[in-house]
């Protein structure tokens, strides 16, 4: 009977552990919710890519609703979502602005000469120091501001065209309306 008693409790902390994994490994890391939803964006000034000489800042944005998209001219991803981007700003729906993360700025300004270039302006975060204090886990990652300057939505990986029909576009609709 002993002998019994001492491997029950063991073998049910590992199927305990075996469920945790197993729902776990069905959760989708893109839904991860951030902490940063519903609260104000993080402060910054940085110089812009393409005007080492001017800053811009999130209260530059104050009463605008807006999208600030990170990315890298090394990230492949960016690329995929790119042609999105590039749609989304032609369609006026929307200012975007670029966050170019961890970049070196010859390098990002010639990835959007080659691309096109969807931003109002992107700022220059060569240390990634603004990302970290946005949560970016990695690029792409796209953030819809509201007027107040609040974080509404984050989007961890590419935008896709069914992420922003179906989420960003009715959202900034809802915050501009």
């Amino acid at each position: 009977m002993k002998r019994w008693n001492v491997w029950i409790w063991p073998l049910a902390l590992f199927l305990v552990l075996v469920v945790f994994l197993g729902v776990g490994l069905t959760l989708n890391p893109r839904e991860v919710p951030s902490p940063l939803i519903n609260k104000p964006a993080p402060p910054f000034e940085l110089p812009q890519l393409h005007a080492q000489d001017k800053t811009f800042s999130q209260k530059d944005m104050v009463g605008k609703v807006w999208l600030l998209n990170v990315w890298a001219s090394w990230c492949a991803s960016c690329r995929d979502e790119h042609p999105v981007l590039v749609d989304l700003a032609k369609s006026g729906k929307v200012p975007i602005y670029g966050l170019n993360y961890k970049d070196r700025r010859p390098d990002g300004i010639a990835w959007l000469n080659r691309f096109g270039d969807p931003y109002v302006l992107s700022a220059y975060d060569v240390q990634g120091r603004i990302g970290i204090d946005y949560g970016v886990y990695g690029v792409p990652e796209t953030y819809v501001i509201d007027k107040q300057g609040v974080i509404r939505f984050k989007q961890i990986g590419p935008v896709t065209p069914q992420v922003l029909n179906e989420k960003i576009l009715p959202l900034i609709a809802q915050l501009n309306g």
